[in-house]
């Protein structure tokens, strides 16, 4: 492997794969230094709701082939509180945008294979250590692999090696800043193979604690519960699951919670992070390394293809012109959309999730948010404008 590159990008999920297939295509070298292998990186079980721009991006690139012929199509979305329920119709609020359900899974699948048949130079197994010289014109990643200690210079380093990566650390302390807030709960989140009980996802709200109802595939149902951080999963047994499930998801009229074993289930905490900016130097941040939200908004798969489609759009500029003017404006353009985001991700949890430190008179401000939603085509428009995804800036 070449020893330099233009564009070196730490983490071989979907915001790494994505710009490496953006840059590749625009005739930009670069280089994806992958600290998994193939394996493990293909099975990370991940995001499933894919927002209309990142569709329309993965088409454009070539990646949506599989998507398009097995993704399940979803034009809404129901919100359930007090024993109603009132659906939300994304494309007659939104002027025709929908969303996808297609497993994060998936797309990095369908990116790895793009990716090695006809892609830039992609490494599984190179564990990066550091990298250095963000201020200078040649930074350099180091990393290890096959027990061997490698460099490679870079014109540009991406970090896309998510909240827990190394990239952010060679922006000096001082040089950014960053914003967070911890829910005081978590998801419990199962797969079970039995059909979905719905033909679209389902957000309840119940004083007992939030309940989603969503689904991996027509035969695979995927659903979440509420519980407190800190929660074992082994203190809940299949049938204790699926009561609280069932009381959660209750409705007056004809609907029943359909039932099966349970394959899988994790504990996943909740937060929200913001790093700015999102570029000092020559190394830029992208998804996850500079980014967080709760998953109630399904905005952060959705979150790292708009960052990359950005950088992408700059690097390209940087090649066609000579000019680094969209690199320079990378992070505040970056940083609109991630704000939005991170409101609508607040929005969406602090109205449907019961706060173990809430009054009464804070749960009646929350049904009356979504009685709110339910009498208003502005407030409903607004939540699925948000949910279906913003345009790309």
């Amino acid at each position: 492997m070449q020893p330099h590159t233009t564009v070196g990008i730490v983490g071989g999920g979907p915001a790494g794969l994505l710009l490496a297939r953006l840059l590749h295509r625009s005739g930009v070298d670069c280089v994806v230094l992958e600290s998994r292998e193939r394996a493990y990186v293909e099975h990370r079980q991940r995001a499933g709701i894919l927002e209309q721009s990142t569709v329309d991006v993965l088409r454009s690139s070539g990646a949506a082939g599989r998507l398009d012929r097995e993704a399940m199509v979803h034009d809404g979305i129901e919100l359930r509180w007090n024993r109603h329920t009132h659906r939300l119709d994304f494309p007659a609020l939104t002027g025709g945008r929908r969303v996808w359900v297609y497993a994060q899974t998936e797309v990095v699948k369908d990116l790895i294979a793009l990716q090695i048949e006809d892609g830039a130079p992609l490494v599984f197994g190179a564990q990066v250590r550091a990298v250095e010289g963000a201020d200078t014109d040649r930074p350099v990643i180091h990393y290890t692999h096959e027990d061997r200690d490698k460099t490679l210079t870079c014109d540009y380093v991406v970090g896309c090696d998510g909240f827990h990566g190394v990239t952010r650390r060679a922006v000096p302390r001082g040089a950014i800043r960053t914003y967070e807030r911890v829910y005081p709960y978590s998801w419990f989140g199962i797969l079970a193979d039995v059909p979905p009980s719905c033909d679209e996802l389902i957000y309840a709200h119940s004083p007992r604690g939030f309940a989603l109802h969503s689904m991996r595939s027509p035969e695979v149902s995927r659903l979440y519960l509420q519980v407190p951080n800190g929660t074992d999963t082994d203190d809940w047994p299949d049938e204790r699951i699926w009561d609280e499930l069932d009381a959660r998801f209750a409705i007056d009229g004809d609907w029943k919670l359909e039932r099966g074993p349970i394959t899988a289930r994790a504990v996943l905490p909740m937060r929200s992070f913001v790093t700015e900016p999102m570029r000092w130097g020559r190394v830029l941040l992208a998804g996850d390394a500079a980014h967080i939200v709760p998953p109630t908004g399904a905005k952060g798969l959705n979150l790292a293809a708009a960052d990359v489609v950005v950088l992408a759009r700059a690097f390209a500029h940087l090649r066609a012109t000579g000019s680094e003017e969209l690199l320079e404006a990378y992070s505040a353009t970056c940083l609109r959309r991630v704000w939005r985001a991170e409101h609508f991700s607040w929005f969406m949890t602090t109205t449907l999730h019961t706060d173990p430190a809430h009054s009464d008179f804070d749960a009646r401000l929350q049904t009356s948010q979504l009685d709110r939603i339910a009498a208003s085509r502005h407030a409903a428009a607004e939540l699925a404008e948000n949910y279906a995804g913003l345009e790309i800036g």
